[in-house]
């Protein structure tokens, strides 16, 4: 079986006929192919830019191995299932948390390696026994709650952080990208992030020139005058040069912290993987492990020289839907070009300079999307919180998870926040389930009908051999 890598012309390698799509084995031509590659680039600029900044990595490092990731993702799953790897924004609480307790960028990444870990082997778990475990560990009442609480109980760091560093130009930014993302078609709604950056660096500086410095916190706990554009790092910064590494450090507080995620990223991909076979007409359920296999490795490599995690990007998604074509041959152009921006400090210079205010105001909404993807998994899933199965682990978990409260264990470890709302969340539905009576139990499914349905027609054609 080939690597992938090698694509057939699609009709005269311009324009796709209507209705018809161009398959990831196919290309259309190569500069054609470059412009789709550099459209994948912008379409996860936003989160996958934003994110390591947030988290307090260097972000020229992050783009130069979501580019490594992309390649590694390709070559594992042999071309079959199109995508781009970029850094999650389910880590930002993450790393706030580990930070708040006094832990580095080594800790960080530490803890997000060991995220990579267990989702490597979770991926080898889903190839030896089928894509049905995923659904009977982690039923969408589970995921839907844990994503829930990955996103609000980022709230208090928008509120704390980022929007008392410039309220108003959080407000218009928030406005703005609000705007964007509902008004804009097609591929420009799902650029609304990075359009909602460039909109704030330019009220910013306006802000500057109009009314001269502000008066605020600026990632110190005093308030000082400064400006709320500062491009002096820009001008310092070289053209070509390679990223800081660093080495990722271990600690159990942190890793606890953090393997919380696993059960996201696993939703996550999952998702992605049905929406492009269904894009794409490819039944790839098969590809499910060897996905997550592959976005737990990227991870770990990524990490172990002090980058962030790199997982599959919904926004790309986006992008293949808008214009039809899921060529691999593209994002192989997307991984050229970020390894490109990767070894050019003076771009990561600009990423770096991001106003807080601007990322109050984007994160806002991000943030919240990103909670109330849990609320679209229950929708999807029609699970019923009604039912006090589904209705009291999620209930309880939620509050924990978005209030951090904690659980003190000893005197050097403590559970709190996302941590212990995921093992409520999760042990919790179990044990209920367990002793639950069958009327109860009876309402909801474990299995996904598409995953299922997959499964038992494998196990009919081995059945048949």
């Amino acid at each position: 079986m080939g690597l992938g890598v090698r694509w057939t012309l699609h009709g005269d390698g311009r324009t796709p006929a209507p209705g018809a799509v161009v398959r990831p084995d196919e290309r259309l031509s190569w500069p054609r192919t470059a412009g789709l590659g550099a459209q994948h680039v912008v379409a996860m600029f936003g989160a996958s830019f934003v994110a390591p900044v947030l988290m307090g990595l260097d972000p020229n490092l992050a783009i130069m191995m979501s580019g490594v990731a992309t390649i590694l993702f390709l070559l594992a799953t042999r071309g079959r299932v199109p995508s781009y790897l970029g850094c999650s924004l389910s880590f930002v609480g993450v790393a706030a948390i580990i930070r708040a307790q006094g832990g580095g960028s080594a800790a960080v990444t530490g803890a997000i390696f060991v995220v990579g870990v267990a989702l490597l082997l979770s991926g080898l778990v889903v190839q030896k026994f089928g894509a049905r475990i995923i659904h009977a560990a982690m039923p969408p009442v589970v995921t839907g709650a844990v994503v829930m609480l990955i996103g609000f109980n980022l709230a208090p760091v928008t509120a704390r952080t980022y929007w008392p560093q410039d309220q108003w130009t959080a407000l218009l930014t928030m406005l703005f990208t609000g705007l964007a993302v509902v008004c804009l078609r097609g591929f420009w709604s799902r650029v609304a992030i990075f359009l909602g950056l460039v909109f704030g660096y330019g009220i910013s500086w306006l802000f500057d020139r109009l009314f001269g410095k502000i008066h605020s916190v600026n990632g110190g706990p005093e308030a000082t005058d400064h400006w709320r554009l500062d491009l002096s790092g820009v001008s310092k910064a070289d053209w070509i040069g390679l990223p800081s590494l660093h080495a990722p450090s271990f600690g159990w507080s942190a890793a606890l912290v953090a393997l919380p995620v696993v059960i996201a990223l696993i939703a996550e991909n999952a998702g992605h993987v049905k929406a492009v076979g269904e894009m794409t007409g490819d039944r790839l359920d098969d590809q499910l492990g060897t996905a997550i296999s592959a976005d737990g490795f990227a991870t770990m490599l990524s990490t172990a020289v002090g980058g962030p995690a790199n997982t599959t990007y919904s926004e790309n998604i986006g992008v293949m839907a808008a214009t039809r074509v899921y060529s691999t041959a593209a994002y192989w152009a997307a991984a050229g070009f970020a390894l490109l921006f990767g070894v050019c400090p003076k771009f990561g210079a600009v990423v770096a300079a991001i106003p807080g205010g601007v990322l109050g105001g984007i994160t806002v909404i991000l943030y919240g999307m990103i909670g109330l993807l849990g609320a679209q998994i229950w929708v999807h899933n029609k699970v019923d919180l009604r039912n006090p199965l589904n209705l009291v682990p999620v209930a309880a978990g939620v509050i924990i998870g978005i209030g951090g409260v904690s659980l003190k264990i000893s005197a050097n470890f403590e559970l709190s926040g996302i941590a212990l709302g995921t093992i409520v969340v999760l042990s919790g539905y179990h044990v209920l389930r367990a002793l639950a009576p069958a009327h109860l139990k009876a309402q909801e499914p474990l299995l996904d009908e598409g995953t299922s349905s997959y499964d038992s027609a494998v196990a009919g054609e081995k059945d048949a051999g």
